[in-house]
């Protein structure tokens, strides 16, 4: 059984760039929702190696001094593939003076062109976002809609126009999981189980950040979220829990 863990996240990207995994204009996914389930150690490794012009695919881009946000302060992101970046100042100032290339999608449109590129899947159809900024410039064709129950809705159904959405698969997957064996098998907890199951399919090469390490059979065979046949490396880490909105009276 090859070695897949590493002493932390410097060690565990030393020699990408070596690989041809890391390189200057590469496409790299990163787990997590908000500050929920991020890869935060990482995400700072990444940045120490100096990669530039990076094609970032996240639900966000964290904060203005955590997460994907330490990535946006040193310019090392050319374009993101994101959901939502409303609570990053760096982020809005960089793309209005036309310096930060955004590719907004509809969350769930996100997550299934993830899941689809993990699965194989060139492209595939959604009536989400048709009619709007989101399908332009996309091929559009009307379908008959699905059915709950085909015999009680049988010529009832209108057919109705989806928008193609291609799938998304990347150099590198950076993911953050609670537990892993070191054999790479691993449990993601509650919200945190967000975008980083599908990350892990649907990249070359996956590292993940995990919270606890275990031995070879102390994971549930039927509680494994990831099968770690999907992980190169695994590094052990101490999150530091940060809040994104603190309110207070």
């Amino acid at each position: 059984m090859a070695d897949k863990v590493l002493s932390d996240a410097v060690q565990a990207l030393a020699d990408l760039r070596d690989r041809g995994v890391i390189y200057d204009g590469m496409t790299v996914m990163v787990g997590g929702f908000g500050l929920c389930g991020i890869p935060e150690h990482l995400i700072q490794a990444l940045r120490d190696t100096g990669v530039k012009e990076i094609t970032c695919v996240s639900n966000n881009a964290g904060v203005d001094d955590w997460g994907l946000g330490l990535l946006l302060q040193t310019r090392q992101i050319k374009k993101m593939i994101s959901s939502y970046v409303g609570e990053n100042a760096i982020f809005e100032k960089q793309f209005i003076e036309g310096d930060l290339e955004v590719e907004f999608n509809p969350q769930g449109t996100l997550a299934e062109r993830i899941r689809a590129g993990g699965a194989g899947i060139p492209a595939f159809y959604t009536a989400t976002g048709y009619g709007t900024l989101v399908a332009e410039g996309k091929e559009t064709r009307e379908f008959d809609p699905p059915l709950l129950c085909a015999k009680v809705n049988a010529g009832t159904a209108r057919r109705r126009p989806f928008v193609m959405e291609t799938s998304l698969y990347a150099d590198l997957a950076l993911i953050k999981a609670h537990k892993a064996d070191p054999f790479g098998n691993l449990v993601y907890r509650k919200t945190a189980r967000n975008f980083n199951p599908m990350m892990a399919t649907a990249a070359a090469f996956v590292v993940a950040e995990v919270d606890e390490m275990v031995g070879v059979g102390d994971l549930d065979p039927e509680c494994i979220h990831t099968p770690g046949s999907y992980v190169h490396r695994v590094v052990n880490t101490v999150s530091e829990k940060r809040i994104e909105q603190r309110t207070t009276r």
